[in-house]
């Protein structure tokens, strides 16, 4: 019966997802229960896709990232597929009314990481509206459930979470990404010249998305704000963790908040959360 094989393509996602962000997965557990197999949908989606530029080497990464494509909307248009990643992805697309023009930019992004090293200011801008501003759309509509005035109110907010998600990612990963992929994200920022004046006008713009973030986080639908809530003060700490670093540290190893210290952020935030402290 299909619905098995619907049942395994809903696991499979939730897999991907705990396998490759304990943050996002404990995020997603503090989420209402109806919505977990949705959001862990459209992760296992992105990290499939993100897992072919960043990690398949050796392999045809432009051949692989053209039928994903192809096959990610002829599982949309045929309500199916072999694949269990892009079987989940599928319904939640159909299910939630995701628009075409979210998953064209966020593969536009992951195109741009196979051929781009330098970035400048308008295609950082173009990359992280595709690599991290959109997805967080496509968890909006699942959030607002239809609902276009809601989601509209509160779009603006989720895009600014996703960006200041996204530049955190930069910050920690800049030695990975020079030294292992050749990527320099930021513009006109590159590993031989990064300072401390630097990556403090980085920090400020992050503040100030964090900032925005939150106010839209406060307006979400109880049953997704807790777990929204929660991702954002993991990657607050882990903000303020790179901010106490220098410049030269950042450029030498990858900052980490402890699974430890993840649980017992958990732990407050649920506390927060029950007594309206956010």
């Amino acid at each position: 019966m299909k619905s098995t094989f619907d049942i395994l393509s809903k696991k499979t996602s939730k897999l991907v997802t705990n396998q490759y962000s304990t943050s996002f997965s404990l995020g997603i557990f503090m989420l209402d229960r109806k919505i977990h197999e949705p959001i862990y949908a459209i992760y296992g989606y992105v990290r499939l896709a993100d897992e072919i530029v960043d990690s398949f080497h050796g392999y045809d990464k432009v051949r692989l990232l053209a039928e994903l494509k192809k096959d990610t909307y002829g599982a949309i248009d045929a309500g199916i597929s072999v694949n269990p990643i892009l079987n989940s992805f599928q319904e939640v697309v159909n299910r939630y009314h995701i628009e075409r023009s979210l998953i064209d930019t966020f593969l536009k992004s992951m195109e741009m990481d196979l051929d781009k090293r330098k970035y400048s200011a308008v295609e950082y801008q173009q990359y992280i509206l595709g690599s991290a501003e959109v997805v967080g759309l496509m968890c909006l509509r699942v959030f607002t459930d239809g609902s276009q005035q809601y989601y509209e109110q509160l779009k603006p907010y989720a895009m600014r979470l996703g960006a200041a998600f996204q530049k955190v990612n930069f910050l920690r990963d800049f030695q990975d990404d020079y030294e292992g992929l050749g990527r320099s994200y930021f513009p006109g920022i590159y590993f031989d010249n990064f300072d401390e004046h630097q990556k403090r006008n980085i920090e400020k713009e992050i503040q100030e998305d964090f900032r925005q973030a939150l106010i839209g986080i406060r307006q979400l639908p109880r049953a997704a704000r807790l777990g929204v809530y929660t991702a954002y003060v993991y990657y607050s700490a882990l903000f303020q963790k790179i901010k106490a670093v220098s410049a030269s540290r950042i450029m030498q190893e990858r900052i980490r908040i402890s699974n430890l210290r993840k649980l017992w952020l958990t732990c407050s935030c649920m506390l927060s959360f029950s007594f309206n402290r956010y």
